[in-house]
């Protein structure tokens, strides 16, 4: 029981490690903080107060919606008591058996917040109503029917903005948790295998990569340098007709930044492949973009996925998602140079000799 405690622990502080170090997590979240804002520079977040609202978390959304409401008629309420006090329609006022007042019954603060409620939430329960002998009454009514108007549109268009945000759509798209390296087509390739979990297609999508390192250039230390990765599909790598699960590959060439690397020096490295994917979503036409991260310990010399697409007997294609994570080892180069047969290539011969199918779930990497 204590060693499985302190193995758990061990695998906690390892997943922990990989997430803080991280630029982009795996689930897309950029993991960037920023410190010594100006505070003028704070305010242009008010004054664009719709986009700020709108990538606020849902449980301050729903306070600033209470909250909105209760002191509009908190607001008004306390102008109703006015308006009825100004005109002496209050009980303690004692008014004259003739007296025209503004508004029946508004004989307190609280009736006016009850009435203030039932005005601009039209109910209406008839006790306490305005009276054609009072204009201010009237104009305020209007008033408040107004304002009341504007705050309804304007939540109701934060929560169905809210509701229809591109992320949500994002989060149909999935990547493979981990990338290998294996041949592919004659060159050595890294792969990564993308899946739209939505029988909806992706319009106009695109798919591309970045991989961030630190380098020192003439003394100078770049940090989050970036080196663009092309990566593509048989078919190209625009407008990928993404209605099935698709194996993305990158060509590892003397151009690509993994032609040094090799398979016992690959997970001594210190860089993080940031890959994106672009697309239109075909229901709501609104772009979104789905980004992942691949950091050296997730990338796998020397195997490659299980096919996962077959057609049954009546015609119909079949996507199988338990071989979506799912490796198998092949013969692989253990260099770009060897592969290629270029000078200085440190090793010879092939790795993984043994064809053994398994699951590839690795217990540092963040789950989706």
């Amino acid at each position: 029981m204590t060693r499985s405690l302190r193995e758990w622990f061990k695998d906690y502080r390892l997943e922990q490690r990989s997430h803080k170090k991280r630029v982009v997590t795996k689930d897309g979240r950029c993991n960037i903080k920023f410190g010594n804002v100006m505070h003028r520079n704070r305010f242009t977040y008010v004054l664009d107060f719709w986009t700020t609202l709108v990538e606020t978390r849902w449980r301050f959304i729903i306070f600033y919606f209470v909250a909105s409401y209760t002191l509009s008629w908190f607001i008004f309420g306390l102008l109703w008591y006015w308006l009825a006090r100004s005109n002496g329609d209050l009980l303690w006022q004692n008014p004259p058996p003739d007296h025209n007042p503004c508004a029946y019954s508004l004989n307190g603060m609280t009736y006016a917040f009850l009435y203030s409620l039932e005005t601009q939430g039209t109910v209406g329960y008839g006790n306490v109503y305005v009276t054609d002998q009072c204009p201010g009454g009237v104009a305020l009514i209007i008033i408040q029917m107004i304002v009341g108007l504007f705050i309804r549109i304007f939540w109701g268009g934060i929560v169905i903005t809210k509701i229809t945000l591109p992320k949500k759509r994002a989060k149909t798209i999935t990547f493979s948790e981990s990338a290998v390296i294996c041949p592919k087509k004659g060159t050595l390739c890294l792969q990564i295998r993308v899946a739209n979990l939505r029988k909806t297609l992706m319009i106009g999508s695109q798919i591309y990569g970045k991989l961030l390192r630190t380098t020192i250039t003439g003394g100078e230390t770049n940090i989050l340098d970036q080196v663009s990765i092309n990566f593509m599909v048989d078919a190209g790598k625009d407008n990928l007709f993404f209605v099935c699960p698709l194996t993305l590959y990158h060509i590892i060439d003397k151009s690509s930044p993994f032609f040094d690397m090799a398979v016992d020096t690959m997970h001594q490295q210190d860089f993080e492949l940031v890959v994106f994917l672009d697309g239109m979503a075909e229901t709501t036409s609104s772009s979104c973009q789905v980004r992942t991260s691949y950091i050296p310990q997730e990338i796998m010399w020397g195997y490659d996925f299980l096919p996962i697409i077959s057609r049954s007997k009546e015609g119909k294609y079949r996507v199988d998602f338990s071989n979506f994570t799912k490796v198998v080892p092949v013969p692989t180069a253990h260099c770009s140079r060897c592969y290629h047969n270029e000078p200085g290539n440190h090793l010879e011969g092939t790795d993984n000799k043994s064809f053994e199918v398994f699951d590839m779930e690795l217990p540092n990497c963040n789950k989706m």
